[in-house]
């Protein structure tokens, strides 16, 4: 299914699209200091050599909950008032946001629902249950979860926040890049793991703002490349099942979130479950630091792109490091 845009909404004012701009991505840094971690930025000799390129990690798998999902759910769950907030909040995730807005709920001391797909990684249901969410299982697709998550909110009253259609959570996830930015100095180009797009689009928020002359790129697994065929097409497009080992990236690019990415002019860049998975591979092996496919599909368009990154000083945004331990993608089942 596409869906257009109108002519006067193609390259609207942010401001006047309603989309968040770089004074959001600042209070949501002041806002989140107290609670989120200020992840390090790390370099790899050996994959600079193999990418003839400089890149700089930004290692949010050493985020609170493991992802950088929890920037954004803090954000939000800190910009409520007190009587919405009293009434909790809700959402529908495949582990990571679900984990972050439970852990943000709890940092505040208000209920939190977490709909998760009944295929999700154990490891991530776990930590959602563990930081006092209460669950609520559908089918695995992004209608059921919606649907599920609204009947959550119409019974119990509680604020919905999206896991990557909010402005709140993209605004929250913007602070990754703040802080690369304002650690490593100059750069020629960004790159970050796109499925529904607060991260890329949050990231692009605050790159543009700091450095105008940035690129910014975002990796997509071909099995869920709505976000490349929305651009190609030059409207949304929502008429596709994901297959991908990327679990992180099966949502559907939201409508706020495909706005951002026209505005910032970023490319989105297809990659293959292969080349995402020897990328994660690498990564353990000459890095020592555990990250999952939803992350390493951003070196592994750098590696498959070398036309476009090689001599070039790159920050690369690694999105997480919540694995099944005993389900590695390159270990026979």
């Amino acid at each position: 299914m596409i869906v257009p845009m109108s002519e006067s909404s193609q390259h609207p004012s942010p401001a006047a699209a309603g989309l968040p701009v770089f004074a959001d991505v600042e209070r949501a840094a002041k806002r989140i200091a107290p609670h989120a971690t200020r992840t390090p930025v790390l370099r790899s000799r050996g994959i600079d050599a193999l990418a003839g390129a400089t890149l700089s990690f930004k290692c949010e798998n050493f985020q609170r909950v493991g992802a950088f999902k929890f920037r954004g759910a803090c954000n939000a769950v800190w910009s409520l008032s007190d009587e919405t907030a009293a009434r909790g909040v809700v959402t529908h995730s495949s582990g990571n946001h679900g984990a972050a807005l439970a852990l943000a709920a709890r940092t505040r001391g208000i209920p939190v629902h977490v709909v998760v797909p009944e295929n999700a990684v154990k490891t991530k249901l776990a930590a959602i249950e563990a930081y006092g969410a209460k669950l609520h299982f559908c089918a695995p697709t992004i209608a059921a979860r919606e649907a599920a998550a609204a009947k959550v909110q119409a019974e119990t009253g509680a604020e919905l926040v999206h896991p990557y259609a909010d402005a709140r959570v993209i605004a929250g996830q913007g602070t990754a890049a703040l802080e690369l930015l304002s650690e490593v100095g100059e750069l020629d180009a960004l790159i970050a793991p796109i499925g529904g797009g607060g991260l890329i689009g949050g990231s692009a928020i605050a790159a543009k703002a700091l450095q105008s002359g940035i690129e910014v790129y975002a990796a997509e697994p071909t099995g869920a490349a709505d976000a490349y065929e929305s651009l190609r097409r030059g409207a949304r497009f929502t008429d596709i099942v994901a297959d991908t080992v990327c679990d992180g990236l099966r949502g559907l690019l939201g409508e706020i979130n495909f706005a951002l990415l026209r505005h910032h002019d970023i490319r989105v860049l297809p990659v293959d479950d292969a080349h995402t998975i020897a990328a994660q591979r690498l990564v353990f092996e000459r890095m020592k630091i555990v990250i999952e496919p939803s992350s390493a599909i951003a070196l592994a368009a750098i590696l498959a792109h070398p036309e476009i990154f090689r001599g070039r000083r790159v920050g690369v945004i690694f999105s997480g490091g919540n694995v099944d331990l005993d389900r590695l993608p390159w270990q026979a089942p």
